[in-house]
């Protein structure tokens, strides 16, 4: 089985990604009527942050997308991209502090980091955060498709902490997905679109710990696969001011950056995301 899957997975690599929106658009509708649970924590959550039901239904083709688009931008050729607000990280790399990029579960996240490998990793490479898959042939994939040049990976580990830490330090730049919902004693309850959501302190640790500065970024995915603009925003814009020392108050500010990002494109935010769900135990 993991043979054909690994087929399937570089057959998909190939192909054009208009095809594969395509393919991802249908994928993502079928999900959609097959499970009753998704359909209500999606209409559930767009409904909390103040969103329409013409929205949720938006959101349904671009999260079957979100996995169609996975095979070509792991093994496949670049994709187009396009950048608004790249003056932002010019500015960034050249006051030499680290820079922490966070992005919500908006339009591919997947394609940020690998752009900016692309564009500034000769100058300073970057660090992404991630969960390794269960599964060891997807493991191998991801390890594989991740690492690039410029683009480095640290796992959700103490290890991984400490790498990013070194990163941020050395003047690099580290990503991370701050509404992804962080295991039992790593994150605190803060609002988030008007309802308590476990949410994770390492953004605010690692901000601190290293002196690094903030940018806000989120990969709009652009129609008929056109390719992708990614949207590059100081963390300063979403007026909440300074990065808090306290926990909770930081949890609360990145979250309100989130809301800012995600009302930038609603139909492209991830609304099937179990964001409010209790965290599971750590693993030790």
């Amino acid at each position: 089985m993991a043979v054909l899957i690994r087929f399937l997975f570089r057959f998909a690599s190939l192909l054009p990604l208009p095809v594969l929106h395509a393919f991802g658009w249908l994928l993502g509708w079928l999900s959609f009527g097959l499970s009753s649970r998704y359909r209500r924590r999606l209409f559930a959550h767009a409904r909390q942050a103040g969103f329409s039901r013409g929205v949720a239904l938006a959101s349904v083709g671009e999260s079957g997308k979100l996995v169609a688009e996975l095979p070509r931008l792991w093994s496949g050729r670049s994709v187009v991209v396009s950048w608004e607000g790249a003056e932002h990280i010019e500015a960034a790399l050249e006051g030499r502090s680290g820079v922490l990029f966070l992005t919500p579960h908006l339009g591919c996240f997947e394609v940020a980091a690998q752009a900016y490998a692309q564009r500034f990793g000769d100058r300073q490479p970057t660090t992404v955060l991630f969960r390794p898959a269960r599964k060891a042939w997807l493991r191998d994939i991801m390890t594989g498709a991740r690492e690039r040049p410029g683009l480095f990976t640290a796992p959700t580990t103490l290890a991984g902490v400490k790498q990013l830490i070194k990163a941020l330090k050395a003047g690099q730049a580290v990503g991370l997905l701050p509404d992804q919902v962080p295991p039992a004693g790593q994150g605190v309850w803060a609002p988030f679109f008007g309802r308590e959501a476990y949410t994770m302190t390492l953004s605010a640790r690692l901000v601190h710990a290293a002196r690094a500065q903030i940018l806000l970024v989120w990969s709009e995915r652009l129609g008929w696969g056109r390719g992708y603009l990614i949207h590059v925003r100081p963390f300063e814009h979403a007026g909440v001011g300074p990065l808090s020392g306290d926990a909770t108050d930081a949890a609360a500010q990145i979250n309100r950056a989130m809301e800012m990002l995600v009302r930038e494109c609603p139909q492209q935010y991830l609304w099937s995301y179990d964001r409010y769900k209790e965290p599971a135990a750590a693993l030790r």
